[in-house]
């Protein structure tokens, strides 16, 4: 066996034994980026990237890593991506403030008309108008709040008045 080729071998071995290596800080790089970014693309291929340093871990030859690599970025890029960006826009299951009030029942403490009123809702009195502005909603009575605006909540009778 002549020396030289000898040699190319141990290259060979090197490079195949660094090539996870490489994939992992190529990850790395990608991991960076989409924490500048927040476009969840990035995170993505930097996932494809561990896949394809695990495939180098296991000896894969090159054209099987970048395959790997390839098939990750696609799958995550094509499935992943647009499940977690749905879900990203999807308005809070919890509602707070304000807004937690909409749809609560209230019962009316002052009479209620289309420009004034007072409703005690959660424990605490609001301000209040009629939702139609025709009504007048006695004292007493159950209401349920429709919206918020401001600092007024926008009722509506639960039952129907006399």
């Amino acid at each position: 066996m002549a020396p030289g080729r000898r040699i190319r071998c141990r290259s060979a071995r090197l490079e195949v034994g660094m090539a996870w290596i490489l994939w992992l800080i190529a990850a790395a790089g990608l991991g960076v980026a989409e924490f500048f970014t927040l476009a969840f693309g990035f995170g993505l291929i930097a996932a494809a990237a561990v896949v394809a340093a695990a495939t180098a871990a296991l000896g894969a030859p090159l054209l099987i890593q970048v395959l790997a690599f390839a098939l990750a970025s696609a799958a995550g890029l094509l499935v992943v991506r647009p499940i977690a960006l749905r879900h990203m826009t999807q308005p809070s299951l919890t509602r707070e403030g304000s807004d937690a009030l909409i749809g609560r029942q209230a019962v009316v403490m002052k009479d209620v008309t289309g420009s004034d009123g007072l409703i005690k809702v959660s424990g605490e009195v609001w301000s209040a108008r009629a939702f139609d502005e025709t009504l007048v909603i006695p004292q007493g009575a159950q209401v349920d709040v429709m919206e918020i605006q401001g600092a007024t909540a926008i009722v509506y009778p639960r039952e129907l008045l006399p």
